[in-house]
């Protein structure tokens, strides 16, 4: 962009308007946290000039400093030119009201437990009070371990995952949520780190993308680790594991709860005979299931 060009934007509207432009102009790909253009050049900007996420309208006519423009304008030309998605580019995301910590050792969290969480699984558990023990397992950034405990006040949660990496950013986050007390994070392969521990309540994020999806995925998603990803050929590889795993980790009356992504189908056909809770999520019922403890096979 031309030094003349540039003087040309003075407020922050001017530079919402040109990075939706721009980012429509590049074809960008939005499921990091936002569906469009008009919502992630919002936060981007509204981040980058430290100021609140919900009140864009009272500083749109605000003339910006020639170096916060530049800023900005670095800001708009990383998200085109590298295609990181937003989360990478301000090391935050949100799912509702809880921020983490989030880098390229982790996925960006976008899990549709979260919602169901902040519902403590009602009406499937009738008292939030009385989860003592709850699980998550590929935990990446901890961010559903630490709903989990938010939502089940007198939980101890165990979060494990395969990655050193990733347990560094949880880490962080468990300790900026000041939890470190309630949250015991741990490193292996899905239940192979916790004896014989019982819990009341098993959620998990596993990665399920295909094989042939995982090598179609646009171009933001392939910053993110492909061990959080990649579900073997039909994307069921670490969900046949937690399936076979689960019933000896689960208390009599325990709940497991998995996210499988657009697998319904073909998880439905490899596994006639379990009965299937699909639980509803604000993207619909395709996408969360769960299954008592006597369900399990």
């Amino acid at each position: 962009m031309s030094d003349a060009a540039r003087d040309e934007l003075l407020t922050l509207r001017d530079l919402l308007r040109f990075a939706v432009s721009r980012f429509g102009e590049a074809q960008l790909f939005f499921g990091h946290g936002s569906d469009n253009a008009w919502d992630e050049a919002a936060y981007l900007l509204l981040h980058g000039l430290h100021l609140p996420l919900d009140r864009l309208e009272p500083f749109l006519d605000a003339r910006l400093t020639s170096s916060e423009r530049a800023r900005l304008l670095a800001i708009i030309e990383r998200r085109v030119g590298e295609r990181l998605p937003a989360a990478y580019l301000t090391q935050e995301a949100w799912l509702g009201d809880y921020r983490f910590h989030v880098d390229q050792r982790v996925i960006v969290p976008r899990s549709f437990i979260a919602e169901l969480l902040r519902e403590q699984f009602a009406p499937w558990i009738d008292d939030p009070e009385a989860v003592g023990a709850v699980l998550d397992l590929c935990t990446g950034s901890g961010c559903l371990a630490i709903i989990a405990a938010h939502a089940f006040p007198r939980a101890i949660v165990d979060a494990v995952d395969v990655s050193p990496d990733a347990l560094a950013v949880a880490r962080r986050n468990v300790a900026e949520h000041e939890l470190a007390g309630r949250v015991h994070l741990c490193e292996g392969d899905l239940f192979e780190p916790l004896g014989r521990r019982r819990y009341d309540l098993i959620v998990a994020n596993p990665p399920y993308v295909a094989a042939d999806s995982l090598a179609a995925l646009p171009a933001e998603y392939r910053h993110e680790p492909r061990l959080a990803l990649a579900g073997g050929e039909d994307g069921l590889e670490v969900t046949r594991a937690i399936l076979a795993g689960a019933r000896r980790h689960l208390t009599t009356k325990g709940l497991l709860v998995v996210e499988i992504g657009h697998n319904r189908e073909a998880l439905e056909a490899a596994f006639p005979d379990l009965a299937f809770t699909w639980l509803e999520t604000s993207a619909g019922d395709q996408y969360v299931f769960l299954l008592h403890r006597d369900d399990l096979p």
